[in-house]
């Protein structure tokens, strides 16, 4: 064994981006959507959002991939938590929640594009387990079919230079597909006359979506008639349990089309450990020295030794090992050789 100081050039740190899918079994596309009639109605949970599976809730390998939510300013289209109180239902808690997550201004109000929102809106979260670090942004596609109409939406980030922030938060708009996910088809920048359709928030894994322009009567989107939604039909009567989030997650299951990719960024520390000729040429070990005086076991290794390199120990100052970094076939070594040894740390 030999031990040797490293010097501040051996040390380097990296950074890599690493992408994929995010829901189960790497599925790119999501195409078939269930809920659990459990949850929706048995449960608590089912007054404030909607889990949806990527396979029949009956079967044991069914995963949670998403939940869908519906939030109201006003109250509207939830019963009310108490009679007395009126104004105070799960959809006005789950907007004052998005907001403050958001917006970190519970006095705010949420601009899809350069309009304000008209009081409500959908949000779709990604189940945590799904995804590394965060969205990526260009790879949402996501179709929405409702009572026969169609919605492709993708996010605009390759069509601006820079997101909005939201404090440190990154946000992109959501706006119909061009011909690629990350770009809008052009006409009045995938924008309606309310906004966009939404705001994609990769850094918290989040999906709002603009409940007045998908409200918006279905057709075809034109220079003179940008206002194209699906028809949602969402019902904001107060104190009334209107099930909004159902017409969303009905809207995904007839779609049939939810393609989005998380990404990671792996940091890597690379060491370069350096044996130079003279270095590292002799060993402790018992058949390179006698047990007892501590010769050289063989003559010939006295003018012209001979080691294997098999492993690279990482010790701090006070000799503590830190690292081990075993080699993947023992590396000859004598004192016409030089080795550099590359030692990379993920983390």
């Amino acid at each position: 064994m030999g031990f040797k100081r490293l010097d501040p050039e051996d040390f380097l740190v990296s950074a890599d981006s690493v992408s994929q899918t995010v829901w189960s079994g790497n599925k790119t596309n999501l195409t078939a959507f269930y809920t659990s009639s459990a949850q929706r109605v048995s449960s608590l949970s089912g007054d404030y959002y909607l889990a949806v599976y990527d396979q029949n809730v009956s079967s044991s390998d069914a995963v949670i991939q998403l939940d869908i939510a519906y939030a109201d300013k006003t109250s509207g289209g939830a019963v009310y938590f108490n009679d007395a109180v009126t104004s105070k239902s799960p959809t006005s808690t789950i907007y004052g929640q998005y907001r403050t997550l958001v917006l970190e201004d519970e006095d705010s109000s949420f601009t899809f594009g350069s309009s304000y929102d008209g009081g409500y809106m959908y949000a779709i979260s990604i189940e945590r387990a799904r995804y590394k670090e965060k969205l990526l942004p260009g790879t949402l596609d996501l179709t929405l079919q409702y009572s026969g109409s169609s919605l492709r939406l993708t996010d605009n980030s390759s069509d601006v230079t820079l997101p909005t922030y939201f404090g440190t938060q990154r946000a992109y708009q959501i706006v119909r597909r061009g011909s690629t996910s990350g770009t809008s088809d052009g006409i009045n920048s995938g924008y309606t006359d309310s906004g966009s359709y939404g705001l994609f928030l990769p850094d918290t894994s989040l999906i709002l979506l603009n409940g007045t322009a998908l409200d918006m009567t279905a057709g075809t989107p034109s220079v003179g008639n940008p206002n194209v939604g699906i028809g949602l039909g969402t019902v904001r009567t107060l104190d009334t349990n209107a099930d909004n989030a159902s017409k969303l997650f009905a809207a995904l299951n007839n779609g049939a089309n939810f393609k989005i990719n998380c990404e990671e960024t792996l940091s890597s520390d690379f060491v370069f450990v350096r044996a130079r000729n003279a270095e590292f040429n002799y060993s402790e070990n018992p058949s390179f020295i006698t047990g007892t005086t501590g010769e050289v076991y063989w003559d010939s290794y006295i003018n012209n030794p001979q080691t294997y390199v098999t492993t690279v120990g990482l010790y701090n100052d006070q000799n503590d090992l830190l690292a081990v970094a075993k080699l993947s076939k023992p590396l000859l070594k004598d004192f016409t050789k030089e080795a550099l040894i590359r030692v990379k740390l993920d983390f």
